[in-house]
């Protein structure tokens, strides 16, 4: 009869089983999800689990025994700080399994083991996740702001009504002094034109007096 034997052997001797497991523990709380094979997997959740128990307990105790399975200091004191909040409203079942298919070479079954996450992480996604608006009100967006924009541009380069009303005026009253001055200069010309006939003619006059 088997009574206190849990676990499996694995092909391997004691010493080679617990530092392969301390390691792939060590591991899961580092990075918070790991790869390997199935039947590892399921026998990683037992120490995963027992590990989080200790550190929800939070103890003098319960940290020197995860210390003696968990290699490095940090990753203890991470879990003892956080397991309270994280798994608190749990009274087990903190880890997942999650089947990932066969490996290439000598298709063993793969899965994937990761920690559960909060109650209070799950809420904090589903809230970004509603805070974040469909393509299609991002288009409508952004077509509205490209119109706002184009309304803006065109008013301002509308001249005002005052600034029109100068522009015609001005172009239909043209100064005094121009056309003053036109006016003159188109007088004085034919003026000038009959001061010469009248020159040439007494030139001639006077040519053939002498003759």
């Amino acid at each position: 009869m088997r009574h206190r034997k849990a676990g499996l052997k694995l092909n391997r001797t004691s010493s080679h089983r617990k530092a392969m497991f301390r390691n792939m523990v060590t591991s899961l709380f580092k990075y918070e999800h790991i790869r390997t094979t199935d039947v590892k997997a399921k026998e990683l959740r037992r120490w995963a689990d027992h590990l989080i128990t200790l550190a929800k307990r939070g103890d003098l105790h319960a940290r020197r025994q995860a210390l003696s399975i968990i290699r490095e200091r940090n990753i203890v004191s991470k879990l003892f700080d956080e397991a309270a909040e994280r798994f608190n409203s749990r009274q087990g079942g903190f880890t997942r399994i999650v089947k990932l298919g066969r490996r290439q070479g000598d298709a063993a079954p793969i899965s994937l083991v990761e920690l559960v996450a909060s109650e209070k992480e799950k809420k904090k996604k589903t809230t970004k996740k509603g805070k974040g608006d469909s393509p299609k009100k991002r288009q409508a967006l952004e077509k509205k702001a490209l119109s706002d924009k184009k309304e803006d541009i065109s008013s301002d380069k509308a001249p005002e009504e005052g600034s029109i009303e100068t522009s015609s005026d001005s172009e239909e009253k043209p100064d005094k002094k121009t056309t003053s001055s036109s006016v003159t200069d188109e007088t004085e010309e034919p003026k000038k034109a009959k001061d010469v006939k009248k020159k040439s003619k007494s030139n001639l006059a006077k040519t053939k007096e002498k003759k």
